[in-house]
C-alpha cells in the first residue's frame, strides 16, 4: 500500500468516525418540560423563553432573553400586544419584604436570593408592579418553580428570570438614562421553517449524488472485470483490492464501529471545551479537504482527462495527478478560510460544502457488501441513537447527544460534524441542524441498493433504490414532524429513518425472492464466458 493511500484511509477513518458520531435533528428548545418540577394549581406554566426588548428615552436598544416562571400570568406571544412599560429597581432590592415605594404598573427588577421566588412576586404585585424581572446571580438562566409546601400562588403578574450580565446592563441603563422601558413577549416558533425543507433536500441530494457515483464506479469495475474474463487472463484482479480504494464493511466492524462511536461520544461529552472543539475543527477541515478534493477531481477529470491521467511523484506521498495538485490548494484555502471565519453569519455555507463533500466521498469509498451487513449496521445505529438521545438522560441527567451537538459546554456554537441552515422565519433565530450520521449511515444501504440495481440491470420501478430513497425521505420527514410536535426538542432521526429504509428493503426483497442473494452475496449472478474457467468467474 503506498503512503498516499494509507494516509487517505487514515484521515478518512477518523473523519468517518466523527461524521457518524452525531445522529440527531434539532431546532433549539423554546418550550421546556421539567418532570422534576411538577405542576399544581397556580404553578403550571410551561418554561418558555421570553424576549425582553429595552427602550431608552423612547429609542429601541438592547434585547435580552429570559425564561418565564412556572407561576404567574402567562406572557403574551405577539410583540404588538406587549406594552412598553417603565422599569424600576425594587426597594429593597431582593423584594423579600413589602416594597417601600408604591408602583403604578411598573416592571420591577429584583435580585435573586434570600427568599422564595413566589414571595418576591407577591410583594411586587402588592406594590402595584405589572411584571417582575428577577436577575440571576449567575450567567445562566434558572427555572423558577414552586416549593411543594407553597399555597399562596394566586399571582397575576408575569415573572421572568434574566441572566446576570443582562441585569448588569439594565442597571447601567437605569443609572445613565432618564427613562428605561421594556416589552415582554414570548413569540411562538413557526410550525415549519424553510430551513427544514432545505435540510431535507440537502440530505436527499447528498445521498442521491453519492449513490450514483458509487454505482457508476461499481459498474465500471464490473465492465473491466468482464473484459478481463473475455481476454481469458489467468490472474484477475479483485475489484476490492488495494488499488480500487474501496473499503467494505463486515458484520464485526459494523458492531465495533457503533461501540467506538459511543466511546468517542462520551469522550467528547466529558472533555467538551473550547480547545477540544478547536481540535475537532482541525480534524473536520482535514477530512473536508480530502472530500472536497476527491469530489472536484472526479468532476473536473471529465473535462481535463489528460491532467487527471498524468502523474508526478511527490516525496512521502507517492504519485499524484497534476489535476489533484491543481485542485488541492483551492480546497486547503477554502477549509482554512472557513475555520478562521466560522463565527461569521454566512460560515454555515462553507461548513455545509465541506460536510457534503466529506459524506459523498465516504459513501463512494466505504461500501456495504450485502444486506446482512447493512441490517446489522443500521440496527446498531438505531439503538445507538435512541440510547444517547433518550436513555443517556437517566445516566447523565441530560441528553449526551444533544449536549455534544449543541456544544453546550464548549462556549462555541456546536461541533462542526453537522449540516446546518439558519432558521429564516423563526423569531428566535438559530439553526436547524442534522447530524452527518443521519445521512451517512442510511446512505450506505441506499448506495448498496443502487449498485445492486445497476449490476442486475433492474429498472427504476423494479429495483430497490427508488423505494429505499423514498423511504428515507419519508423517515426524515417524519423526524421533522416529530421535532415540531416536541417544540424543538432534539430528535434521534435514525429512530424514524431506520424502520422506514431498512424495513422497505427487507420487505421488497422478501416479496421479490431476492432476499437470499441480497443477504449473502449482495450482487447478482453474472454469466461466465464459455472459454473462461468457472473458478475465474467466481473470484
Amino acid at each position: 500500500m503506498d503512503s498516499l493511500r494509507f494516509l487517505r484511509i487514515l484521515l478518512l477513518s477518523a473523519s468517518i468516525l466523527l461524521a457518524s458520531l452525531l445522529s440527531t435533528v434539532t431546532a433549539g428548545d423554546i418550550v421546556h418540560q421539567d418532570d422534576l418540577a411538577p405542576k399544581k394549581p397556580g404553578c403550571e406554566n410551561d418554561f418558555v423563553l421570553v424576549k425582553v426588548q429595552t427602550w431608552i428615552d423612547g429609542t429601541e436598544d438592547a434585547e435580552f432573553v429570559g425564561v418565564g416562571a412556572r407561576f404567574g400570568r402567562r406572557i403574551v406571544s405577539k410583540e404588538k400586544n406587549a406594552n412598553q412599560t417603565h422599569v424600576v429597581f425594587a426597594n429593597p432590592r431582593d423584594c423579600c419584604s413589602p416594597l417601600k415605594t408604591k408602583l403604578i404598573g411598573d416592571v420591577v427588577i429584583v435580585d435573586r436570593g434570600n427568599c422564595r421566588f413566589t414571595a418576591k412576586a407577591n410583594n411586587a404585585e402588592a406594590a402595584g408592579a405589572s411584571a417582575l424581572l428577577i436577575i440571576n446571580n449567575q450567567k445562566e438562566l434558572y427555572k423558577m418553580v414552586c416549593e411543594p409546601d407553597e399555597t399562596d400562588l394566586d399571582i397575576q403578574i408575569p415573572a421572568v428570570m434574566l441572566p446576570q450580565d443582562a441585569g448588569a446592563t439594565l442597571e447601567k441603563m437605569l443609572i445613565n438614562s432618564s427613562k428605561v422601558s421594556v416589552q415582554l413577549y414570548s413569540p411562538r416558533r413557526p410550525a415549519v421553517d424553510v430551513a427544514e425543507v432545505f435540510l431535507w433536500l440537502m440530505a436527499i441530494g447528498t445521498i442521491l449524488c453519492a449513490s450514483y457515483w458509487s454505482a457508476w464506479s461499481a459498474r465500471e469495475a464490473a465492465i473491466e472485470h468482464d473484459k478481463l474474463l473475455k481476454d481469458a487472463i489467468d490472474e484477475i484482479p479483485s475489484t476490492n483490492d488495494g488499488g480500487s480504494g474501496v473499503v467494505e464493511i463486515n458484520t464485526l466492524s459494523a458492531i465495533c464501529f457503533v461501540f467506538l462511536a459511543s466511546g468517542f461520544l462520551v469522550v467528547l461529552y466529558k472533555l467538551m471545551s473550547y480547545w477540544f472543539v478547536e481540535l475537532l475543527v482541525v480534524v473536520f477541515c482535514i477530512g473536508g479537504v480530502e472530500g472536497l478534493q476527491t469530489c472536484l477531481v472526479a468532476l473536473l477529470s471529465r473535462w481535463f482527462q489528460r491532467a487527471g491521467d498524468s502523474y508526478i511523484k511527490v516525496p512521502f506521498l507517492g504519485p499524484i495527478s497534476y489535476l489533484t495538485l491543481a485542485v488541492s490548494p483551492f480546497c486547503i484555502v477554502f477549509a482554512v478560510l472557513w475555520a478562521v471565519y466560522r463565527e461569521r453569519s454566512l460560515a454555515w455555507i462553507g461548513q455545509d460544502v465541506l460536510g457534503i463533500a466529506l459524506i459523498i466521498t465516504v459513501l463512494q469509498i466505504v461500501h456495504v457488501p450485502n444486506l446482512k451487513v447493512g441490517t446489522v449496521l443500521l440496527s446498531c445505529a438505531f439503538l445507538y441513537d435512541i440510547f444517547w438521545v433518550f436513555v443517556s438522560k437517566k445516566l447523565f441527567h441530560e441528553s449526551v447527544m444533544i449536549v455534544v451537538a449543541r456544544g453546550d459546554k464548549s462556549g462555541e456554537d456546536g461541533i462542526p460534524m453537522l449540516l446546518k441552515i439558519p432558521r429564516m422565519f423563526d423569531p428566535w433565530g438559530g439553526y436547524s441542524i442534522i447530524g452527518f450520521g443521519d445521512i451517512l449511515l442510511p446512505g450506505l444501504l441506499i448506495a448498496f441498493a443502487l449498485r445492486y440495481d445497476w449490476l442486475a440491470n433492474k429498472t427504476l420501478r423494479t429495483g430497490y433504490f427508488i423505494w429505499a430513497m423514498v423511504a428515507y425521505g419519508l423517515g426524515l420527514l417524519i423526524t421533522y414532524v416529530a421535532l415540531n410536535l416536541m417544540d424543538g426538542h432534539g430528535q434521534p432521526a435514525l429512530l424514524y429513518i431506520v424502520p422506514f429504509t431498512l424495513g422497505t428493503m427487507l420487505t421488497l426483497a422478501r416479496k421479490r425472492d431476492d432476499l437470499w442473494i441480497l443477504w449473502t452475496k449482495g450482487e447478482p449472478e453474472r454469466a461466465c464466458p464459455h472459454h473462461v474457467r468457472l473458478e475465474q468467474c467466481s473470484e
